[in-house]
């Protein structure tokens, strides 16, 4: 059980005794009145067999049939036992934002089913719910009542008068920061269609207390903080990452500890690496998992330069605050490829060599405006697979597959829960018409597939006549040989070898009986990797992927974007 004077200190910190009591006062009745409707579950512990589908409720058409129904459908077809997990990205009513701009946050599209149909999901998989709480849809019921001067919704926004000092606070987008609404300055950190909510309310925190309760009754065992770093505004400051942000955070902590222990909390944090790893807290306070936002464009830039060396370097300095928490790996998104995770670790030149190549792949750029009013790349809008491969060059299929599937072993062989986005279990590339058929640069890499269509390339007479059934193939081993050895834990050890620049190796497990080798040649040409067995915290066994008997440690060869797991032995 939470420490009740936890709960009132945190709120102390936040608005001070005087509001603090009656507010803690009111909490307490609610997290009572939720006990006795929804008794607590335990939480259920995280395995090598986790790994994480990030999909759209819509991913998926078919005719007749709702998208959630389908989904549901596709999900238990082909992925039963390759993933146990599914973030489900907002699928609550939206007027923008491919539903980041939710309009009600307890009903779900019409459009794309009920929460019998989430319900549904539920039973297979272990769900993910979006919480899109720093800002609300300006055509939302909560933004219209506020408009309309109505209690309580009248004080759940933030209005702007006179002259405040906002030159410092962090833009990640180029937008104005104020929009005008009636007469008002109201604050829209994302877009005029997204509008902040006011935390400095503390009804306003009362509210998404619930809101969070809302979503553990309703099935979810991952709850993701949308955009949260920017929650708490306050003039004179960048308004990211500001203490109160981190005290809310603790108070949604230890009151899902509280009432529904068998939530935890993913914080999306697209920002420089050590300010993510701030959102653990202590390692028992606030996330359990966090977005690691610096692999995305780390591997990338690891597989186009075919050089592992800054990869290397900033693995080995990963460090965890404690063994409750861990990281949650992904290399695409809904979203593009964040450059602001690498910042500080990649040169400026690095960088830059990112979004050219980005640009020379047929994909875009979305920038950021920064404090002095210059504008500065923020994201490469792109397809994972065409980031690495240029869909216009000559180079063999095998091979672009064989390093987007390098991208993926590795992202698999970290330390941290997986979290793979549906167009990369099946090499989809990237939808061109897209930004221009909706105005959002981030529709490139968002394509919703026809299920139909989807289903004929999985079931191609070969691999070689279908990217998506060579791709799918390719995952399903890599998972399957994950799933089966517990070195693989989300939350166990892991230990980067130094193989030289071409290849990319760690050790995963703690003890030699449970330990695995895992080596990734990252160029397109073939690789020897000489080991002294002296060295190695264990006997070489089988090969997890091919299930071939152990080869000779001291003449180990990696083909072009080879992949080697191989179990270790006391």
């Amino acid at each position: 059980m939470t420490d009740p004077n936890l709960l009132l200190s945190l709120l102390s910190d936040i608005y001070g005794s005087e509001t603090a009591n009656p507010l803690w006062a009111e909490l307490r009745l609610r997290l009572e009145q939720f006990r006795l409707a929804t008794p607590p579950r335990a939480r259920r512990r995280l395995s090598a067999a986790d790994a994480m589908l990030i999909s759209y409720g819509d991913q998926l058409s078919q005719p007749g049939i709702l998208p959630l129904e389908s989904l549901a459908d596709f999900c238990q077809q082909h992925l039963g036992g390759l993933v146990t997990c599914l973030h489900i990205l907002p699928f609550y009513p939206s007027s923008s934002d491919d539903g980041f701009s939710v309009k009600n946050y307890r009903q779900v599209d019409p459009g794309l089913g009920s929460w019998d149909e989430i319900t549904r999901l539920g039973v297979d998989f272990r769900l993910m719910f979006d919480a899109v709480i720093n800002h609300v849809s300006a055509q939302g019921e909560w933004f219209q009542a506020f408009l309309r001067g109505e209690p309580p919704y009248k004080d759940y926004f933030i209005t702007v008068t006179g002259s405040p000092d906002l030159a410092r606070v962090v833009r990640p987008r180029a937008l104005p920061l104020l929009t005008h609404f009636s007469g008002q300055a109201v604050w829209t950190t994302f877009s005029a269609d997204q509008v902040d909510l006011n935390y400095a309310n503390p009804r306003v925190l009362l509210e998404v207390l619930d809101l969070l309760l809302f979503y553990a009754a309703r099935g979810a065992e991952f709850i993701r903080l949308d955009a949260i770093a920017y929650l708490w505004k306050q003039p004179g400051t960048g308004c990211i990452h500001l203490p109160q942000t981190h005290r809310i955070i603790q108070v949604m902590r230890a009151v899902l500890d509280e009432a529904a222990p068998q939530v935890r909390l993913i914080t999306e944090t697209n920002v420089p690496h050590a300010d993510n790893m701030s959102y653990f807290g202590d390692g028992s306070n606030e996330a359990q998992l966090v977005y690691n936002f610096a692999l995305p464009p780390l591997l990338l830039h690891t597989l186009q330069t075919a050089d592992a060396s800054a990869l290397s370097a900033w693995a080995a300095c990963l460090r965890l605050p404690s063994a409750e928490v861990t990281f949650f790996n992904f290399l695409a998104s809904h979203d593009g490829i964040g450059l602001n995770p690498v910042r500080g670790i990649l040169a400026d030149e690095a960088i830059d060599a990112l979004v050219q190549r980005c640009l020379a792949h047929q994909g875009l750029v979305s920038t950021k405006q920064n404090p002095d009013g210059s504008q500065s790349p923020y994201e490469l809008n792109i397809n994972y697979f065409d980031a690495l491969s240029d869909p216009r060059s000559s180079e063999t299929l095998s091979l672009q597959i064989g390093r987007f599937m390098a991208a993926q072993a590795i992202l698999l062989a970290l330390q941290g829960l997986p979290g793979i986005y549906f167009h990369s279990l099946f090499g989809s590339r990237g939808w061109q018409p897209g930004p221009a058929l909706t105005g959002s640069r981030r529709s490139i890499n968002r394509q919703k597939l026809d299920r139909l269509s989807l289903e004929r390339e999985l079931a191609a007479s070969q691999a070689q006549d279908s990217l998506p059934q060579a791709v799918f193939q390719r995952y399903t081993a890599l998972l399957r040989a994950r799933s089966a050895n517990p070195a693989f834990d989300p939350f166990g050890s892991q230990s980067i070898l130094d193989c030289g620049r071409s290849i990319f190796g760690l050790v995963r497990g703690g003890a030699p009986s449970a330990g695995v080798l895992c080596f990734q040649n990252i160029s397109p040409v073939a690789q020897q990797l000489v080991l002294d067995p002296r060295r190695l915290p264990g006997h070489l066994g089988r090969n997890l992927l091919s299930g071939a008997s152990a080869p000779d440690a001291e003449a180990l060869q990696l083909g072009p974007y080879e992949t080697l797991w191989l179990a270790l032995e006391p």
